[in-house]
């Protein structure tokens, strides 16, 4: 699916579909962590069942305000002692399928907001959930 963002200077997710999303029209094959002050960065989970607390540790340290987690799929949520780092900053943190993280995060990046896509892009090989 191709999205339309309204012109902006942060980075978009400007497209995604099975197995892939695409960042500024680079098309990504793998789980990523994108932010709307530059932060990009490969996530290495590329199913849900691979997460763990260090991934959601790792985003503590990008000082967003809000984290978008796409779950992949389907919504499956973090359990909760995986986001003890988050809240203790006041990190807001919402799940959503991937398609949907993508779309928030560009409404919410476009809108001037510090946030970050936690993306999981499942693989195509019918490993993702």
């Amino acid at each position: 699916m191709k999205l339309q963002p309204d012109k902006s200077d942060v980075q978009t997710l400007t497209a995604h579909g099975p197995g892939w999303v695409a960042v500024n029209n680079e098309k990504v094959d793998g789980s990523v962590v994108v932010g709307s002050r530059g932060e990009r960065f490969a996530w290495d989970c590329p199913r849900y069942e691979d997460l763990g607390p260090a991934h959601f540790e790792r985003l503590v340290e990008l000082g967003a305000e809000l984290i978008i987690f796409g779950s992949g799929s389907k919504i499956r949520f973090p359990k909760p002692m995986w986001l003890t780092g988050l809240m203790a900053r006041r990190t807001g943190v919402e799940t959503m399928d991937t398609g949907a993280a993508c779309r928030t995060y560009n409404i919410l990046a476009a809108e001037g907001r510090h946030v970050v896509a936690a993306l999981i892009v499942e693989p195509l090989n019918g490993d993702g959930a």
